[in-house]
């Protein structure tokens, strides 16, 4: 249905559909036609499907994306988990046939977690996951380790993850933490992973981070002060989207900056409290696609 969408509701060429959905052309062609044959096309399309197919176009636009999936509002408070897991699982699920993708890099959060949890049980030989960063905390609810033996029961694939903390004490412990045995063969899998599914954390006292006591309270506080409005993978940023330098930086045992540009990287976030977030990381560059909700997608486009 989603190739049926971008084609016939977004006026998108086959070619365009294709690219969007990284998939062959062949392919998107055999789907727009199938939804056509078993009846899923009518003359005129759900209004809210339109609206949401317009609102990816114009992020895409934006915020130069070369992939954005919308999805409807489920008039959910606060975080809006069901509509982002259901199209963040048929977006992975996709992904998972893609032959391109011979190593997915994974981040952490409770929108990734949701997602895996969606998403069917699958036999995969071909592909490899590994976390984008280190996978110890104080919360296991809260744990990336856990969402990569999610991914391991939904799929028996190959699943890799950092034995060490997302932050380090100190950048020497960094350092001596990153030397372990086999880190450094995981590390170099994260870097190289051909697709980056990621969360946007916001810099609030109740974040994640602070709930799951990988940093304090006071480290957020000043990392506010210091103009700090989003996070991507242990990386904070500013209004505008430079990196800040926090009082974590040097000890962040996740993927740099640079490996997020090899490959391609796709994040999953939504929420009024993470408006500000997703739009400060969107204007850095790094991200090549976003999944979000239907008015997040619309504050983002607010001048």
């Amino acid at each position: 249905m989603r190739a049926a969408w971008l084609h016939y509701g977004g006026g998108l060429s086959q070619t365009d559909v294709a690219k969007r959905l990284s998939i062959p052309k062949v392919k998107a062609h055999r789907l727009i036609a199938r939804a056509s044959q078993e009846g899923a096309v009518k003359v005129s399309f759900d209004g809210e499907i339109a609206e949401c197919v317009s609102l990816e176009m114009s992020i895409s636009e934006k915020f130069g994306l070369t992939y954005c999936e919308v999805a409807p509002d489920l008039d959910e408070s606060d975080l809006p988990t069901r509509a982002l897991s259901i199209v963040g699982a048929a977006f992975l699920t996709r992904e998972l046939g893609n032959p391109r993708n011979k190593i997915i890099g994974v981040g952490n959060g409770r929108t990734l977690s949701a997602c895996i949890r969606a998403m069917s049980s699958l036999t995969l030989k071909d592909i490899k996951f590994v976390s984008l960063m280190g996978g110890l905390t104080r919360n296991f609810a809260a744990n990336p380790h856990d969402v990569m033996h999610r991914l391991a029961e939904r799929t028996g694939a190959e699943v890799y993850f950092m034995p060490v903390p997302f932050y380090a004490n100190s950048s020497e412990d960094r350092d001596i933490l990153l030397a372990q045995r086999g880190v450094p063969e995981v590390m170099g899998m994260a870097h190289s992973a051909d697709l980056k599914v990621v969360g946007i954390g916001a810099v609030a006292p109740d974040t994640q981070m602070v709930q799951a006591g990988v940093i304090g309270a006071d480290v957020v506080k000043d990392i506010n002060a210091a103009g700090g409005v989003g996070e991507l993978i242990g990386h904070f940023f500013n209004v505008d989207g430079e990196v800040i330098k926090t009082a974590v930086s040097d000890s962040v045992l996740s993927v740099d900056l640079e490996g997020l540009r090899i490959g391609r990287a796709i994040a999953i976030a939504g929420g009024e409290d993470k408006v500000n977030a997703i739009r400060a990381i969107l204007k850095n560059g790094l991200l090549d696609g976003l999944i979000t909700d239907e008015y997040t997608a619309k504050m983002l486009l607010r001048p």
